[in-house]
């Protein structure tokens, strides 16, 4: 298969790839509510589960939306697994900030886990997933200083405004491979 057959059957099987996004929008709302109500240490613990659970809370949502984000075939899908795997393993750096820094954990995720969307735009030649990532970046930095005492409400709310924007992205953009 030619790379433009490739891009149009990603395309087709991942039905434009938005259970991700939904399930992570839906996780760091959740993480941000939890933050008004629970301790420090109980809301950087659920920033640390929750975020565990957005790949699981995918798979239910591409279910009902008959989006394959496991099982196929195609390179670029196991290219997009493989960069899911990459920000996976920052957790090596994740957990230790949690024991030793846990200050610096709502930057650690916030911007860990959305590195994978520069890839994603490669793939469905769109700039979604770069903006999506540098925007993240720089919001979460940014609502980080700028928020010190309430830095993971701050985070979860830029990264969900992120979020709510690239789906709309994605569900908008015209796709030109299929």
């Amino acid at each position: 298969m030619t790379l433009e057959a490739l891009r149009a059957d990603f395309e087709s099987a991942t039905n434009r790839s938005i259970s991700m996004p939904v399930a992570g929008a839906i996780v760091w709302t959740l993480v941000g509510l939890a933050s008004t109500q629970l301790s420090e240490r109980a809301s950087l613990l659920t920033l640390l589960f929750a975020t565990g659970a957005i790949f699981p809370i995918a798979l239910l949502i591409a279910q009902v939306r008959k989006e394959n984000l496991v099982s196929s075939p195609n390179p670029l899908a196991k290219l997009m697994g493989y960069c899911v795997l990459m920000v996976n393993l920052l957790w090596a750096v994740h957990i230790p900030l949690f024991l030793q820094a846990p200050e610096y954990l709502s930057l650690s995720l916030g911007i860990g886990l959305g590195l994978h969307w520069v890839v994603y735009s490669w793939i469905i030649q769109h700039p979604v997933g770069i903006i999506h990532a540098i925007l993240r970046t720089i919001l979460v930095l940014l609502a980080w200083y700028a928020f010190p005492d309430f830095r993971l409400l701050a985070v979860s709310g830029v990264i969900v405004v992120v979020y709510l924007w690239s789906i709309y992205q994605m569900v908008a953009r015209p796709i030109k491979f299929i």
